[in-house]
């Protein structure tokens, strides 16, 4: 009897959603940064194993700071999810609750209509670990969760622990993807992700969030796959910042996104990288549409 569900994973901004997505499926699928507002998509993750088909949709956390066009966008994605999915995976961090973790809790179906799970993510980096039963009894007098499973994805703690209780809540169904399918996006949508990565981690400090990559070309050869990327900026003044002194941070931004899809796609990669501007399109929800935002 085998088994195969959505499963939706939620959170607030930088709870880890991403990361536990990754590690749950062995394999890099969703970016992740320190930085809120990482993942802007809804991307889904398929772990298939010899019972079941687990297909993980890591959304974006839900913004409640900002209202711009691209948050609302965002938080229709994460709200349609809820609705679409089998199961729900709440992830909260191990000891921490905030205004922002009530706001998503306040989203979850009322009255247990949908099984939702609460993940205490980060677990390993709780410092008093005798803390967690209060803190998980005052979080079940909150929402009534059908379980709770402590994680760390980073020191694979309690992962298998998860799915297995996953598992039990997914309904009786043939597989929806084929048993070696990783994800449903495709490698050029995972390699411009890559490139946005490689952006927040390095310069998104002093980068505002308004920039966005589209690959431009995609020309596979018998010698490796030759990409141009394209890296949209709002205003000018991004550009150097982008640039850095002599061109020193898009070369570091190139070289690290063209090593991880090399990786990826198992073959040489040969990345073009470039700048555009274009203004205010984060603010613009036809822009937004264009640009492959839902």
């Amino acid at each position: 009897m085998k088994k195969c569900g959505y499963i939706a994973m939620v959170g607030r901004p930088n709870v880890g959603k991403s990361t536990l997505t990754n590690a749950l499926i062995g394999s890099k699928i969703s970016i992740v940064s320190r930085k809120a507002q990482t993942t802007r998509h809804r991307i889904n993750a398929v772990l298939t194993d010899d019972q079941a088909q687990f297909v993980f949709v890591d959304t974006p956390g839900f913004q409640t700071r900002h209202a711009g066009a691209m948050n609302k966008m965002m938080n229709r994605v994460v709200t349609q999810t809820l609705s679409d999915v089998d199961v729900i995976v709440h992830v909260v961090e191990a000891g921490k609750w905030s205004k922002a973790d009530e706001e998503v809790k306040d989203l979850l179906p009322k009255h247990a209509q949908k099984p939702v799970i609460l993940v205490l993510s980060k677990v390993d980096a709780l410092k008093d670990k005798n803390s967690l039963f209060a803190f998980t009894t005052d979080l079940l007098e909150k929402y009534p969760y059908a379980a709770v499973v402590p994680v760390s994805a980073v020191k694979q703690v309690q992962l298998s622990v998860l799915l297995d209780e996953i598992r039990k809540l997914l309904p009786v169904s043939d597989f929806m993807f084929d048993e070696d399918s990783l994800t449903d996006r495709s490698v050029r949508f995972i390699a411009s992700e890559i490139i946005r990565e490689k952006i927040f981690r390095l310069v998104g400090d002093e980068l505002p969030y308004a920039c966005t990559v589209t690959i431009e070309q995609w020309e596979e050869t018998p010698k490796g796959v030759r990409i141009a990327a394209c890296v949209i900026v709002e205003r000018e003044s991004h550009k150097p910042i982008l640039l850095g002194t002599g061109g020193i941070h898009m070369k570091r931004i190139a070289t690290e996104a063209r090593q991880d899809i090399a990786k990826l796609l198992e073959m040489p990669v040969y990345l073009e990288v470039y700048i555009k501007v274009r203004k205010g399109w984060s603010e613009r929800e036809s822009a937004l549409r264009e640009l492959g935002y839902e």
